[in-house]
């Protein structure tokens, strides 16, 4: 069953940290493929605070999720991602 990845990008502290995070978090992808369900286009928020951006991935299943999460390869990019801006990051079974 596929699984998700729910990216909410809160606060963009550091251009320059994202980008070097970008870089990097694509190689990770290639580690551990995934699909962009949506990426940073336009959004509404109808309830709670209005995030900066949004992301989603999809994932075979959630341990291929945690697999691309816990993978060194993000790992290393994350670093960048945590100096660049704040997150909430949720991984996500999909429905049954």
């Amino acid at each position: 069953m596929p699984a998700y990845v729910v990216m909410i990008r809160d606060r963009l502290n550091d251009a320059g940290e994202m980008a070097a995070y970008a870089a990097l978090a694509v190689k990770a992808r290639g580690e551990k493929p995934a699909r962009r369900l949506a990426f940073y286009g336009e959004h509404d928020a109808v309830e709670g605070p209005d995030p900066d951006g949004v992301a989603i991935l999809e994932f075979d299943d959630l341990d291929a999720a945690r697999a691309w999460y816990h993978s060194p390869a993000y790992q290393e990019a994350l670093q960048h991602r945590l100096a660049g801006a704040e997150y909430r990051v949720i991984l996500v079974d999909g429905a049954r």
